[in-house]
């Protein structure tokens, strides 16, 4: 599975809350109101001119902070393809999974705003076709790569009844 798309680059310690400021908890009930207020903080323009198959690119710690399931649902619903940073907080990580978004960690030097991303699940290879030049990553436990086929792990349930097993 090959995932092709634009880059946003973004430094460090990019927590949960400035992917969704808190003074927007009241707008969980609807995300498409809540997904407008996308990196607001520290990107205006992210949620009006992220486009589908776009990939949110970081640096060290992205997506620390509270375990804000909102943060990952924002970035599914406006089209986000991934998340590829250097290191992705666990619950953060946990959640995107769970929600059907791939997120990876690698080293992202060099990735700059605007560069065309593809990702190749199956070689574990990001090329950045700009620049040309590629980085392997590690792959993801299968039982990840299962629950990322179907959308997530609550439409995984809703298709086979049960939780995906470890031993898949």
């Amino acid at each position: 599975m090959i995932l092709r798309g634009r880059a946003w680059t973004f430094g460090e310690n990019i927590s949960t809350d400035l992917i969704i400021p808190g003074r927007y908890a009241h707008l969980r009930g609807d995300l498409a109101e809540l997904a407008k207020h996308t990196l607001e903080d520290i990107r205006p323009e992210f949620a009006s001119t992220v486009r589908p198959g776009d990939i949110v690119v970081g640096g060290r710690n992205f997506g620390i902070g509270s375990s804000r399931e909102h943060a990952v649902l924002v970035l599914k619903w406006l089209g986000v393809n991934a998340v590829v940073a250097t290191s992705i907080a666990r619950i953060f990580f946990r959640n995107c999974i769970n929600a059907g978004l791939l997120a990876i960690e690698m080293e992202t030097t060099g990735i700059e705003d605007g560069d065309e991303l593809e990702v190749d699940l199956t070689a574990h290879v990001l090329r950045d076709r700009t620049k040309s030049f590629q980085r392997s990553f590690s792959p993801l436990p299968k039982v990840m790569r299962v629950i990322l086929s179907e959308g997530g792990v609550v439409p995984y349930i809703r298709k086979y009844g049960r939780f995906p097993e470890e031993h898949l």
